[in-house]
């Protein structure tokens, strides 16, 4: 059966600039070495922890500990505070008949809470959610894509996928799935769209309002051609 899959930070809610300032702030303490341009280039897509990791490989300063937890926990508080709904995705959702599941880089606790704060956990009630914390290796690896296939009993071929970052598009596209690279999101830079593209994205979308037509696109012209 068809299955219509969402990451969330950037798809399905706003909160890329939230946790991108959020980021940048605590580095800027941290890691004074790093400047705000290369912080940002690495958040996008990645786990807080690898983000971290790596960036504290760039720097001749150290992490406090238990960074991790600090930097998700401050970026959930603001998030409860500030976060929105990506505009046409609660109207997308309602309207598009399909099934539908989560699969996001977050823990889940910060999953959860962002859909419960914009409202879309009522319209996503029924929809199984995967999280980074859930397989030994996250997005950009196909670990997590895998898992929620597996879990869905859905064939990859079966699943389309909407994702923003690069590390959501590579994880998706290798495992077997048809990718929408989404670029509708407050923190999109320019030249996005074609780096999604340039990591498996199929079609790209600038806002929710077009999803029906890219998925009746899939069904039809694109499906067939997978199924001949």
């Amino acid at each position: 059966m068809d299955t219509l899959i969402f990451d969330c930070d950037g798809v399905l809610v706003d909160s890329e600039t939230i946790a991108e300032a959020t980021l940048v702030e605590l580095l800027g303490d941290w890691l004074p070495d790093l400047d705000a341009d290369t912080v940002l280039r690495q958040a996008l897509g990645m786990t807080t922890g690898n983000i971290l990791r790596h960036l504290e490989g760039l720097s001749v300063h150290r992490l406090p500990p238990a960074a991790t937890a600090l930097v998700d926990d401050t970026i959930e508080a603001r998030l409860v505070r500030e976060l929105q709904a990506m505009p046409g995705v609660a109207e997308a959702i309602a309207t598009i008949d399909l099934p539908k599941a989560v699969v996001s880089n977050s823990r889940r606790q910060r999953v959860l809470a962002s859909l419960a704060t914009t409202g879309l956990d009522r319209l996503l009630e029924a929809s199984p959610v995967f999280t980074a914390d859930q397989v030994a290796r996250p997005k950009p690896a196909p670990d997590l894509y895998h898992l929620a296939a597996g879990e869905l009993a859905r064939l990859p071929g079966d699943c389309l996928v909407v994702e923003d970052s690069v590390s959501g598009v590579t994880a998706a596209h290798a495992a077997g799935m048809t990718v929408i690279g989404f670029t509708g999101a407050s923190h999109v830079q320019p030249g996005q769209a074609e780096r999604l593209q340039e990591a498996g994205a199929w079609q790209v979308l600038t806002h929710m309002s077009g999803l029906a037509e890219l998925i009746q696109l899939w069904r039809g012209t694109c499906r067939k051609s997978v199924r001949s």
